[in-house]
């Protein structure tokens, strides 16, 4: 589980680092994917398709993150009475 503390740092155990760390790679794979079909004069389409696909890993990379921060940091905010706390979430719900 992630934690937070004073200085805005988020403390992740090495589970949780390798498997944000995984989906890093595929996602770095994909747009190297995409380079490739550049170079070789891929149809626009096929390339299209392929940025759908890597905007939709970021997306999906995004959402785990925002969920365990909501479950961590935001609920440890709440909970200790922090009310600026409020304000960052608010600005991240306008974010995504």
């Amino acid at each position: 589980m992630s934690n937070c503390c004073c200085e805005k740092k988020t403390v992740r155990d090495e589970t949780k680092k390798k498997s944000l760390k995984n989906r890093l790679n595929r996602i770095n794979g994909q747009i190297n994917g995409i380079k490739n079909m550049i170079d070789d004069d891929r149809y626009c389409q096929d390339i299209l398709i392929q940025l759908l696909a890597t905007e939709k890993s970021i997306k999906s990379l995004a959402n785990q993150i925002l969920n365990d921060h909501v479950h961590t940091c935001i609920a440890r905010g709440i909970k200790d009475g922090d009310e600026s706390i409020v304000e960052e979430l608010s600005n991240l719900f306008k974010m995504f």
